[in-house]
């Protein structure tokens, strides 16, 4: 596990987040594209790294949100852990199998947070199906596209290096 790399990914998902909040201002998208770095980094380095950026992404989130503090941070620490074991015991080498555990655990975190804040209000807040299944969606895209562009990209820049060297080098002789 790399620690800058979890905490890179950690940091540019909060930040796209924020960034990108006010278009969940008026609850036409919804998306977490925190959990979307943590389930990145979990199939990336593993349980650790998953654990890592889950936790630091979670409270990261939950203090910039104003929310209850930590009810994301466990969630995303949970999930993160579970994500990395589910990518270290299957081989899931694929953007769209690692986009499917992506939907998986963005279902699974929302019904942590749900389970979460029952048990702190003492009365359960009710599931917004709909709600819950476009953020699955809207997630798996964008997990999608972050799986596909780490997959892509350094095939591209050894292309890039490639057409940039000289026709007479010394590897064409």
């Amino acid at each position: 596990m790399k620690l800058t790399s979890v905490l890179a990914v950690v940091v540019v998902a909060v930040g796209l987040q924020t960034a990108l909040s006010q278009f969940t201002v008026g609850g036409w998208l919804i998306f977490d594209l925190v959990l979307v770095g943590v389930v990145f980094a979990a199939l990336q380095w593993g349980a650790v790294g998953g654990m890592l950026a889950g936790t630091v992404g979670g409270l990261l989130q939950d203090a910039l949100s104003g929310g209850i503090v930590g009810v994301g941070g466990l969630a995303k620490t949970l999930v993160g852990f579970a994500a990395g074991g589910v990518g270290t015991q299957f081989v899931v080498a694929k953007p769209y199998a690692r986009a499917g555990i992506l939907a998986a655990a963005t279902v699974v975190h929302r019904l942590i947070v749900l389970a979460l804040v029952a048990i702190i209000d003492q009365r359960w807040p009710g599931v917004a199906w709909t709600a819950m299944l476009g953020e699955t969606a809207v997630n798996a895209v964008c997990g999608y596209a972050a799986f596909h562009i780490t997959e892509a990209l350094p095939g591209a820049v050894a292309r890039g290096r490639a057409r940039s060297r000289s026709s007479l080098s010394r590897r064409q002789w």
